[in-house]
């Protein structure tokens, strides 16, 4: 059950309206900002679906009542000074009136990609250990033949574990591979970004030029 945090709501900061900030109940991934009159709170907490209030057309408006792309309501927090919303949603298609997945697309990186940033933190250190004490370290001293070798064999225990029915299976040897893989990177002085911007130059390729091979 979500929180109901209306008894405690500072309103007179904003002259009636609060801003709502939507989130990602999965990806954490922040979507939207909008803006709340105690009627539109009251209306997003009864329906489960997230209402603002529009301040150019001075109304109510359910996100998605148009599109169909409403925000289900999974929780709702409220700041420090009890003035802003915090609210956790499911989004059920894209939020932004672009297309976009989000408002922010571009801006605000996924706790995926924070964590992909401290593991290859992590990885610098540990390669930067001497004498070598950790498993990563050992592995960077051994140097780029036995780093390239670990990657290709992660790549084939993925393999082998796809052709099997054991889903936990193929995302532990890809949890191993992908972790190889950032060594290697790091070993070179790459970064997952990198390959990740590869695939975005790609993918947009593909959009402007359809005749394109993938």
């Amino acid at each position: 059950m979500m929180n109901d945090p209306r008894a405690n709501l500072n309103w007179d900061k904003g002259q009636g309206l609060i801003p709502a900030i939507i989130q990602d109940a999965e990806s954490l991934r922040v979507l939207m900002l909008g803006y709340m009159n105690a009627e539109a709170l009251t209306q997003t907490i009864e329906s489960g679906q997230v209402t603002f209030f529009s301040r150019t057309r001075k109304r109510l408006w359910t996100k998605g009542e148009t599109s169909g792309h409403r925000l289900k309501v999974i929780d709702i927090q409220v700041d420090c000074d009890q003035d802003t919303l915090l609210i956790t949603a499911k989004p059920a298609g894209p939020v932004c009136h672009t297309g976009d997945k989000d408002c922010f697309q571009g801006q605000a990186p996924s706790a995926t990609t924070h964590f992909i940033t401290h593991l290859e933190s992590v990885i610098d250190t540990r390669l930067g250990e001497t004498p070598p004490t950790s498993y990563t370290a050992t592995l960077g001293a051994q140097g780029m033949a036995r780093m390239a070798q670990k990657v290709g064999e992660e790549g084939l225990e993925v393999a082998l574990a796809a052709v099997t029915p054991n889903d936990a299976a193929v995302v532990s040897e890809s949890a191993d591979l992908v972790f190889h893989l950032l060594v290697l990177l790091r070993a070179r002085g790459l970064r997952f970004a990198q390959v990740v911007d590869a695939l975005a130059v790609r993918h947009q390729a593909r959009l402007t030029d359809p005749a394109k091979p993938n």
